[in-house]
């Protein structure tokens, strides 16, 4: 069996399976892509030793954990380890690459599995993200989608990557659409770290050479900030406008928000959110829009009187080169009409 210098983050593929160690609370909140979880301490366990540390000391503390790590490793090795062949490849990380992934390394060892440990766990892992996201980001050749609400950025994004132009979806990391009311119907957005994780994730297979479309965004996506290197290569690069009608830009945001009828006491709360911005008359006569599933008049003031007047103020402060953005002029935003705006996307001149 192998004995090695400590195993960098970079080296991680190279291994058969990636284990994180920490409890399932640290594993939820974020983790490196595909590691499997395997507590050596779960939640409540990781607080009690935590606890006899701070008041009794570390004998105690390693006395207690020791016990229970051994019965947690015992149950992973009856239970989702119990079928790996002699030669598998194991790495295993912890928050810093300390006493939980190294006691569980020790014991895979010994069974006679050539287990590594990740030098600096999970926060080499974080720093690896960060200067990733640094030392990427200023490279990419990207070219902005920009339109007010209702545009079909989002769709004309996913028909471009159909088509095998490259793409970098914010949004999707995110999982929210970035407005007021872009919250995804029943999913919660990743925390702030696992969002930056699904970024590199995203950004790792980019080819630098070649355009990658994104649609403009502000620097926050839902309550997740867009990691600023990111948000400056964004807002200093060549930017596309999607120019679709009104009555095209309805339609559309009628099919693509129509969840938003299902849960009309949500939608109420979520207009009040504005009050301060449109006064109480206005909010009143949106929230009764929104209590009768009169979805048609209450985006269309929306659009009117909320979403446009901010793109407008938004587009040339944010965007440096938005003066010299091109332009596609779209009629219709149904899925054919989406087809033919990304078709005039790819056609444009760079």
């Amino acid at each position: 069996m192998s004995h090695r210098s400590p195993v960098r983050v970079h080296e991680r593929h190279a291994f058969d399976t990636l284990i994180d160690a920490r409890s399932p609370a640290e594993f939820a909140l974020d983790h490196i892509p595909g590691a499997i979880n395997c507590p050596v301490l779960d939640d409540e366990e990781r607080h009690t030793v935590g606890t006899l540390y701070k008041q009794q000391g570390a004998f105690e503390a390693r006395r207690v954990g020791g016990a229970m790590v051994a019965a947690n490793l015992a149950r992973h090795l009856r239970g989702v380890l119990a079928d790996r062949p002699a030669t598998w490849k194991p790495l295993v990380y912890c928050w810093r690459g300390g006493m939980r992934s190294g006691s569980m390394v020790t014991w895979l060892r010994l069974v006679g599995w050539d287990a590594q440990q990740l030098a600096g766990g999970y926060k080499g892992w974080r720093r690896h993200v960060i200067d990733q996201i640094e030392a990427v980001a200023p490279q990419l050749d990207l070219r902005v989608l920009c339109g007010p609400t209702g545009s079909a950025k989002t769709r004309v994004l996913q028909a471009l990557a159909a088509r095998g132009a490259q793409v970098l979806d914010l949004e999707a990391c995110a999982r929210h659409r970035g407005s007021v009311l872009g919250a995804w119907p029943g999913v919660a957005q990743p925390s702030q770290t696992a969002f930056e994780t699904l970024l590199v994730q995203a950004l790792e297979p980019l080819d630098r050479q070649r355009p990658i479309y994104v649609e403009a965004e502000s620097s926050k996506i839902g309550r997740l900030a867009v990691p600023q290197p990111l948000v400056q290569r964004l807002r200093a690069s060549p930017c596309i406008e999607i120019q679709a009608s009104s009555a095209a830009r309805l339609d559309y945001l009628l099919r693509d928000y129509a969840n938003l009828g299902d849960d009309p006491e949500q939608l109420a709360r979520q207009l009040g959110t504005l009050r301060e911005l449109h006064g109480t008359p206005v909010i009143e006569r949106w929230q009764a829009w929104a209590h009768a599933r009169a979805l048609a008049p209450l985006f269309a003031e929306l659009v009117a009187l909320h979403y446009d007047p901010l793109y407008a103020r938004s587009q040339s402060t944010h965007l440096f080169q938005w003066a010299g953005r091109q332009a596609v002029v779209a009629s219709d935003l149904s899925p054919t009409g989406i087809e033919t705006v990304a078709d005039r996307v790819l056609a444009l001149a760079p």
